[in-house]
């Protein structure tokens, strides 16, 4: 069984749900981001998600764009963040890694490469941001004959054949938007999104993970109830953001993932 798989099984058989966490990768440089990863997974991350910088991140808000900006002035591409993933590895075979960004790199380096790369040094899931699937047709094959996952965005406003579509699609897990705007633009209302969340799955049998707009334990909290996992992202990159110091930085993403962890297991 695949990593993502794996990991929502053994979830539900604990009665547990999921915590996705997301970070730049080389955000500030490459050799944090390991480090900065093993944090996650000790503070209680069960995916972990890898900003691909790109110079124009339109989900994204001020927070992750200026991640992408300092990751691609380190230098970081997919080739370097292929070598982080293998040496995550090393020590580290059971978290499943999504990479998540948006489409530029992942057609110049070309799906079929791309693919064959990421399972070799072990990737499990791609999210591309701005590559509907009316038109993932070519990535999606690509990555199924390697068996990495393709996770897609479903925002509050999908219709039933959208979500229908994205189902025959989609692998893993689908990522289900929480607020209409870009990524740490606002903070989850919970109430307003129950009903939506719900017409999702009754249209799709893969977990639902809920992101954007999760900053506090009780954001965590009130959107474990309705999903099957929460994703957390810029109050991490955030943490990144404010402290230069390395190891004081990996303190503090354990101990706020940790918190986190402890709220949604309430």
């Amino acid at each position: 069984m695949k990593r993502i798989a794996e990991c929502f099984k053994s979830l539900r058989s604990e009665g547990k749900k999921g915590l996705v966490t997301f970070v730049t990768a080389g955000d500030p440089n490459l050799e944090s981001t390991l480090d900065f990863m093993r944090a996650l997974v000790r503070g209680g991350t069960n995916i972990i998600e890898l900003g691909v910088p790109f110079s124009d991140p339109m989900a994204d808000g001020p927070t992750i764009q200026r991640s992408s900006e300092r990751a691609l002035s380190a230098g970081t591409d997919l080739k370097s963040i292929f070598r982080i993933v293998e040496r995550f590895r090393e020590r580290d075979k059971e978290t499943p890694v999504v990479l998540m960004g948006y489409v530029n790199p992942f057609e110049k380096m070309g799906f079929k490469k791309f693919a064959s790369d990421a399972s070799r040094v072990g990737v499990d899931g791609v999210l591309v941001v701005d590559l509907p699937p009316d038109e993932s047709w070519a990535q999606n094959a690509a990555l199924r004959t390697t068996g990495i996952d393709q996770v897609f965005l479903v925002a509050p406003n999908s219709s039933t054949s959208r979500v229908k579509k994205i189902g025959k699609l989609a692998s893993g897990f689908v990522y289900f938007v929480s607020v209409k705007g870009v990524t740490g633009d606002k903070t989850i209302a919970a109430d307003s999104i129950r009903d939506q969340v719900a017409a999702v799955r009754a249209s799709t049998e893969l977990p639902i993970g809920l992101g954007f707009g999760i900053k506090t334990p009780n954001n965590a909290r009130e959107a474990a109830n309705m999903s099957d996992a929460i994703v957390v992202g810029s109050a991490l990159v955030e943490i990144i953001e404010e402290n230069r110091d390395a190891k004081k930085t990996e303190d503090l993403l354990e101990r706020f993932v940790r918190e986190i962890r402890g709220a949604i297991d309430e």
